[in-house]
């Protein structure tokens, strides 16, 4: 599994899979991909079979303008950090390891950079179980919890030490 950079060809297919992933992630439009195409620290795919996208990543570092309460929840507590926006891995890519493939170079990215911890929220309402194991097993640990949405999510926030 090849993890390569995100191009503007791509944008139309992560738009699908992302809003066909919601309430697991909030839903985008094209102009917020195009956005996050020039600010991301990292914005990941991995190609699937026939062409298509087996799953992808969006990744932030510190100092984004982004409308997220998440996101700003952690700027207000770490200076320095690369934060999961998102992770969405297609039908064609589950139990692969495209989640951790696309963590790992993640990580590794964020580690090239400096950076000494990686970032993410998990849906507690609506209950994500998948991505908590998935998150708990990759040693994040929870510093917090949020509400969101005006209360129809909460999310618990996640950090984990990225080492050397």
């Amino acid at each position: 599994m090849q993890v390569r950079n995100a191009t503007a060809g791509d944008l139309g297919e992560i738009l699908e899979h992302n809003n066909m992933a919601v309430p697991a992630v909030n839903p985008l439009d094209h102009l917020d991909l195009e956005h996050f195409l020039e600010v991301a620290h990292s914005f990941l795919v991995i190609d699937g079979a026939a062409d298509t996208i087996a799953g992808f990543m969006i990744g932030l570092g510190p100092g984004v303008e982004y409308d997220s309460l998440n996101y700003a929840w952690f700027s207000a507590r770490y200076e320095e950090f690369i934060y999961v926006d998102r992770v969405v891995v297609a039908e064609q890519g589950r139990g692969l390891g495209v989640g951790t493939r696309l963590y790992d170079e993640f990580a590794a990215r964020g580690r090239a950079d400096g950076h000494e911890v990686m970032l993410a929220e998990v849906n507690l309402v609506p209950r994500n179980d998948v991505s908590l194991s998935f998150h708990r097993a990759r040693g994040f640990v929870s510093v917090g919890e949020q509400d969101t949405e005006g209360g129809a999510k909460r999310v618990t926030l996640l950090e984990k030490r990225l080492g050397g």
